[in-house]
């Protein structure tokens, strides 16, 4: 029998997850997309994985770039995720740059990834990176669960 992708989407709802924007310099210009499938996977060497849907924009740009950033979200930037996510807010990006790549100001934390290989799964892509950069404040993150924005209380 096979989970129904509706059922499959309302269950992995009830994991609640940081958002995260994904970035890279592709063709001339920054790119972006809000994801909430991101993991941390190793700490030696420290690597992440993020999963893009092979439909989503982004993903033709992070199959070919190097080097991508991933910036967790604020509890204040939830415009930008949806922004991000294809629904354009009226709220405008600030963008930091380390050494050529695009990350987003004002995030909780901020890594620079070098792609370390991209894995088929299914109607996704998974993209493994070693983080090569990191920073981060103390400010809360913006959390998504059951499909809604919270804040940590």
């Amino acid at each position: 029998m096979t989970l129904p992708p509706h059922e499959f989407r309302q269950t992995l709802g009830r994991f609640a997850s940081g958002v995260t924007i994904i970035t890279a310099f592709h063709a001339g210009e920054k790119r972006g997309m809000t994801a909430n499938a991101f993991v941390s996977v190793s700490l030696s060497p420290p690597l992440i994985l993020v999963s893009v849907d092979k439909r989503a924009s982004m993903h033709d740009a992070l199959a070919e770039v190097e080097r991508f950033g991933v910036s967790v979200l604020s509890t204040s930037q939830r415009a930008l995720s949806e922004h991000f996510a294809g629904k354009p807010q009226s709220a405008s990006v600030i963008w930091f740059d380390h050494e050529g790549l695009p990350l987003i100001g004002g995030a909780v934390a901020q890594l620079v990834c070098r792609k370390e290989r991209s894995i088929d799964a299914g109607d996704h892509t998974l993209y493994l990176g070693e983080v090569q950069y990191s920073r981060y404040t103390d400010d809360d993150p913006l959390v998504y669960f059951r499909g809604e924005y919270h804040e940590l209380s």
